[in-house]
């Protein structure tokens, strides 16, 4: 939570902390400013401090809505700022940095965060590490950095706000599901368009994107919808071009967040239309299985690896290769059970075998499940996913329910 900033900054020894870029799309500055038209800005927290945000002139009343003391730009003279730098625009933005560090009284070993093009910001800040002798500038790892630890405990009102991405999630899921098994269905199996061509996977895409704009919510990372051999790829977003047909595995993946970069939601169902053959059925049957296995064995404070190695464990039974005894397998399961969800898709806690023990189910973090089974030769694959909430009584809450079903009946298909 933001009141472990502090904390963390002590721990990772940072004097202050600077995060520029805009304040949308962009998970340390949405998480200090609460997102808002602010472009381009740059926000600035001395360790026990609260953060003082510098923006665009024309924008400082969006800022203003942060809660945060504001500084427009205006207040440092560009102008002068460029003469003293002789035209080196470079060298004026060092200048106005330090000018900022200055005046915040900022100095000693400072974290830098944020969202914005790596040249130009990497050319400013090493003219100003010249010009601030008394100071280090540092990054972090993402997947360890203090926000990433801060961002791992939500509270309520951030629970709330991933719950209601998770109703939109499962609107739009229900609407596709609809959406397809009401198709019309050709002699050689192929789903039709309301045209009466062949129905695409763009076709269904486009649907996803306008469903999500309508209900509020942004796609920023994309939507997996992938049938057939693709399915059997995890991170295959599908062909375009494929056509929709009965009986084969379609994995529809979708994590949209809210509209201008908030909280992400993540949720998987695996489809096969009409029929499902033996062979996806038993792949199925093995992914639900170890499913609710995990599901239902989900303990509070446990490290969140320790399902991980359960899942590579019980796949193995059944002859699947995992991550457990095969190096980057490519076929069977091949990657970890979940992670924590919240500003980003993909944040602590993390289940990889490799994981710090410190990656736990403590109360207040977000989680995904996600076991999967992947043969792409086979032109099949299986995942299913859900979002649970580690409650503080230690209760595993799933924050949007739906339904588990593999085949799905059409409507207009007389078999």
């Amino acid at each position: 939570m933001k009141s472990d900033l502090d904390t963390r900054m002590q721990t990772n020894n940072l004097d202050a902390l600077i995060v520029i870029g805009n304040a949308t799309y962009n998970p340390p500055m949405y998480y200090l400013t609460g997102g808002g038209h602010i472009t381009g800005a740059t926000l600035i927290k001395k360790r026990g401090s609260q953060p003082v945000l510098y923006c665009n002139d024309m924008e400082r009343g969006e800022a203003s809505k942060s809660g945060l003391k504001v500084i427009p730009d205006g207040t440092y003279n560009n102008d002068s700022l460029l003469k003293e730098a002789q035209g080196d625009s470079l060298l004026a933005s060092a200048f106005r940095y330090k000018r900022m560090f200055i005046d915040q009284g900022v100095h000693g070993k400072i974290g830098l965060y944020g969202t914005a093009d790596i040249g130009s910001e990497f050319a400013i800040f090493t003219r100003l590490q010249k010009l601030m002798s008394d100071s280090e500038f540092v990054g972090e790892s993402h997947d360890n950095s203090l926000f990433m630890y801060a961002m791992e405990t939500k509270d309520d009102a951030e629970v709330a706000r991933i719950r209601r991405m998770g109703m939109i999630t499962t609107t739009v899921v229900g609407r596709v599901a609809d959406y397809l098994t009401s198709c019309q269905v050709r002699n050689d199996e192929l789903l039709l368009g309301e045209d009466g061509t062949p129905l695409t996977i763009a076709d269904v895409k486009s649907r996803i994107d306008l469903w999500l704009a309508e209900l509020g919510a942004g796609n920023p990372e994309g939507t997996i919808f992938a049938i057939g051999r693709d399915s059997g790829i995890p991170h295959s977003i599908g062909t375009p071009t494929d056509l929709l047909r009965l009986g084969q595995t379609i994995v529809f993946d979708i994590y949209p967040c809210e509209a201008g970069g908030g909280y992400f939601y993540d949720f998987t169902r695996t489809w096969s239309l009409g029929y499902a053959t033996p062979q996806a059925q038993k792949l199925y049957d093995e992914v639900k299985t170890v499913f609710e296995k995990v599901r239902d064995n989900l303990d509070l404070n446990a490290p969140f690896k320790d399902y991980q190695r359960l899942v590579c464990e019980e796949f193995e039974k059944n002859g699947h290769q995992t991550p457990l005894h095969t190096p980057a397998p490519v076929e069977g399961y091949v990657h970890s059970i979940g992670h924590g969800v919240g500003l980003n898709i993909h944040e602590r806690p993390f289940s990889r075998l490799t994981s710090s023990d410190d990656n736990i189910l403590k109360p207040g973090v977000v989680i995904t499940s996600e076991p999967g089974l992947y043969y792409p030769e086979k032109g099949m694959g299986v995942r299913i996913e859900d979002t649970f909430w580690v409650r503080p009584d230690g209760i595993m809450e799933v924050l949007a329910e739906y339904p588990y079903d593999f085949v799905l009946k059409m409507k207009n298909w007389g078999r």
